[in-house]
């Protein structure tokens, strides 16, 4: 017999406000810079070992409108390591293509038409098996979107954004860099996981947001009459 202390308590909309309150957490596994096409060569050859691959990307931000950069770094992560491809240095060499075509391994990210839209830009491939995240925590009642708001959904944990706006191009990613990039890629796996074992035990309580009404504006205009 399942006991309530089984049970995770969720809700459909996560109080951005609370986010603050929760403790970090950060991944600390393997982190790999890749710098060449030998480099990714070996990285995609063990990646296409792996059952499930976090996927994520980072582009240099822009401050000044109707200049765009291309995307700087693709990670991908398993659960214990995260490969940081530095694409600003070495493009988009035939393995990576190779690993994002591929129909065999499952690979998961959020807002992936941004992410593989953006890869795209680099160099034109045909996209494999990619399983978005939005789309998997709405079966089991979710509507957040963002990385941020499901992770604390689902874990009680913060994601901190701190580096988002950094400069991906930089010679050297900082440890806070790479730890941020890394992150990203290894929630998602964290993510999916936990979906799949909610979908399949049933181990989970939805609280529904309290909808707010909506004023009556007629009403409000009459008022405003008298």
């Amino acid at each position: 017999m399942t006991s309530n202390k089984d049970t995770k308590t969720i809700t459909d909309k996560f109080d951005k406000k609370r986010i603050g309150e929760l403790p970090r957490t950060l991944f600390t596994g393997r982190i790999i810079t890749i710098l060449s096409e030998a480099e990714a060569e070996k990285a995609v050859n063990y990646l296409m070992t792996q059952p499930i691959l976090g996927f994520d990307t980072e582009t240099r931000p822009c401050f000044h409108k109707g200049k765009n950069h291309k995307v700087a770094l693709l990670q991908v992560s398993t659960q214990d390591t995260c490969f940081l491809f530095r694409l600003n240095r070495i493009d988009m060499p035939r393995c990576i293509i190779r690993l994002l075509e591929d129909r065999t391994i499952t690979k998961v990210g959020l807002s992936l038409h941004d992410d593989l839209r953006a890869l795209n830009q680099r160099k034109e491939f045909i996209s494999g098996t990619f399983v978005e995240l939005q789309h998997e925590v709405r079966e089991i009642g979710i509507e957040d979107m963002s990385l941020q708001k499901i992770y604390a959904n689902l874990f009680g944990e913060k994601i901190s954004k701190s580096q988002q706006l950094s400069n991906w191009e930089a010679d050297v990613l900082t440890e806070a860099q790479q730890r941020y990039a890394a992150t990203d890629a290894w929630a998602c796996v964290k993510i999916l996981e936990e979906v799949k074992r909610l979908k399949k035990t049933g181990l989970y309580t939805l609280i529904k947001t309290p909808v707010e009404p909506v004023p009556n504006k007629t009403s409000a205009n009459c008022q405003e009459q008298v």
